[in-house]
């Protein structure tokens, strides 16, 4: 299983319930990379995606404590669930309690860095000094709509 997730300088993910940053490249690779895929979120972020509704050509699953069902996705109540629906080539797409409680499962983390350090008030573990995982690769940095990014994969070490 593997994480994506796009980051600030101090690993903030989002601030009131929106992403802070929106890079159309990094949007598209998002797309390449979980399409056809099984993408575990949760609720909340669930309701940040276009009408609320689940990713198209994505098996969705959703952490949430919820009975009701969600059209179009299978729901998950506990982690343990959420990782025996998923199966081991799923990928976590957030928020941050989703990333907190499954990345200890994960074996690899695909971090879009953003140098940039807006307000946040939800972020992701800091990798870089996290014992357990360290930098498999990096891409070259790049630049949209003045923001400065580049792609860090971290593996489990």
């Amino acid at each position: 299983m593997q994480a994506i997730v796009c980051v600030s300088e101090n690993w903030g993910i989002g601030l009131g319930g929106d992403l802070l940053f929106r890079l159309s490249a990094d949007l598209r690779r998002f797309r390449a990379l979980t399409l056809g895929k099984t993408v575990i979120l949760g609720s909340r972020t669930l309701k940040t995606f276009p009408g609320g509704k689940p990713l198209p050509g994505r098996r969705n699953v959703v952490l949430t404590r919820s009975e009701a069902p969600i059209p179009g996705a299978e729901t998950a109540r506990t982690r343990e669930e959420a990782l025996a629906l998923a199966g081991g080539d799923a990928v976590v797409i957030g928020g941050a309690s989703v990333y907190t409680l499954l990345l200890p499962d994960c074996a690899r983390a695909l971090v879009t860095k953003v140098f940039a350090a807006p307000e946040a008030d939800s972020f992701f573990p800091n990798l870089d000094v996290h014992p357990d995982w360290r930098v498999a690769s990096e891409s070259g940095v790049m630049e949209e709509n003045g923001l400065r990014f580049q792609y860090v994969d971290y593996v489990k070490a």
